[in-house]
């Protein structure tokens, strides 16, 4: 279960990334809470959302294939900083009192920008501190941190904005960003399995695209992820709304949400880091799984159901979220390792500008339950219409049968 753990850099990562993530989604849910404040709009929460992940959706190739080409460990110590400076701003705006929706938008797309080369770096890194067989595991324990903060970040958040106020979330955050780069810092160059930098030539993103558009193991679960990561990874406008509209809740009612989430997402990244091989048939099994548990929560009839709903709603999102990152991940070689986990930042976190809007005006205008009913038939469908071409992925595998000329089959593709 906690393989990579015996890894000393890993370890380091892990302990750094539940800090900083922790103060990620404490301004997270102060964000969502502070523009309902200002516009009291479910749309407008969506656009700013939307904001965020903009930069993503249309640069993320390019981010991608920085990270493929320059050293992972400088480009987190930079991308790391800014963020925190951004977070700093937000929060020095927010405590003056001259904090207006535009200003929350400026920010949250800047941050955009940031995350173009974070969000690959980051995740492509992990290969470079782990040993291929841990591969898995540590991918999987990486979603486990991200759940464990989402537990604990907005918990705290909820008890800064009941006593102390928005502001205080965002100085946290940006304090937090101190331990990913001390993190970075304390690790050993000579115990990094770096492998070899991609050379600067013409077209290389397009040989990327080209790559994945010619791999069937790539291809199939990133139209997957694109569709799901669209209408159902919208939680930070969803829930808002739910809290809000649906049940009378505060921001303290939108933490204690996500803390449920994060609490079961934590047990399923645990569940899912004891299995050592993944297969895509698996990966369609828990997108239709998941999207039962999402429709499961827009009709939870009380607060307490829909505690208890959500979760298996975190269970069901690091479940297919990790399946998704190992499947890619590993099925990928390893100069390509940037640029495909890129195109993942686009399908997942970069759909948000087309998602974030729709969501949003669906919570207001159709009810707030509705923003989830979106997410649980865009999960269903995925899976459904995606579970024949997955099997198929599975038999090739087997028979290591390649699925282009010069590119090995997928490893370690078993059942799940």
């Amino acid at each position: 279960m906690f393989a990579s753990l015996r890894e000393r850099n890993y370890r380091l990562f892990f302990v750094g990334q539940i800090i900083s993530t922790s103060g990620t989604w404490m301004q997270t849910v102060a964000q969502g809470w502070l523009v309902l404040r200002l516009s009291h709009s479910g749309t407008d929460l969506g656009v700013i959302t939307a904001a965020r992940f903009l930069p993503m959706m249309v640069l993320s190739p390019w981010g991608g294939l920085v990270a493929d080409r320059l050293d992972k460990r400088r480009i987190l110590y930079v991308t790391q900083v800014l963020a925190g400076l951004l977070a700093l701003v937000l929060a020095a705006l927010d405590d003056a009192g001259v904090i207006t929706l535009w200003m929350v938008g400026v920010i949250a797309l800047a941050l955009g920008f940031v995350n173009v080369f974070d969000n690959p770096t980051r995740q492509s890194f992990i290969s470079e501190m782990v040993a291929e067989r841990d591969l898995a595991n540590a991918v999987t324990l990486n979603s486990v941190t991200i759940n464990l903060a989402r537990v604990v970040g907005p918990a705290v958040a909820g008890v800064l904005i009941a006593t102390a106020g928005i502001a205080p979330c965002f100085f946290a955050n940006a304090v937090s960003f101190g331990a990913a780069v001390l993190s970075l810092a304390m690790m050993r160059n000579g115990e990094l399995y770096t492998g070899v930098r991609e050379t600067r030539r013409p077209g290389q993103v397009r040989e990327g695209l080209r790559y994945v558009r010619r791999t069937p193991e790539l291809l199939v679960p990133l139209v997957m992820i694109t569709v799901v990561g669209t209408l159902a990874w919208e939680f930070q406008v969803s829930l808002p709304l739910v809290a809000k509209d649906t049940f009378n809740g505060s921001a303290a009612t939108y933490g204690t949400m996500l803390a449920f989430m994060g609490a079961g997402a934590v047990l399923g990244g645990l569940v899912t880091a004891h299995r050592n091989r993944v297969s895509a048939v698996g990966l369609g099994r828990a997108s239709i799984a998941w999207g039962a548990t999402i429709l499961a929560a827009a009709v939870a009839p009380n607060l307490t159901t829909e505690y208890l709903v959500l979760l298996f709603v975190g269970y069901g999102s690091i479940s297919f979220n990790s399946l998704a990152k190992t499947t890619l991940q590993m099925a990928a070689v390893p100069s390509m390792r940037g640029r495909v986990m890129a195109l993942w930042s686009v399908a997942w976190l970069g759909s948000t500008p087309i998602g974030g809007p729709i969501v949003g005006w669906a919570g207001q205008d159709l009810g707030a339950r509705w923003s989830l009913v979106l997410g649980g038939l865009a999960c269903l469908l995925s899976g459904l219409l995606g579970y024949r071409s997955l099997v198929a992925i599975d038999r090739r595998a087997t028979q290591g049968t390649p699925s282009e000329p010069g590119i090995l089959p997928a490893p370690a593709v078993g059942e799940y």
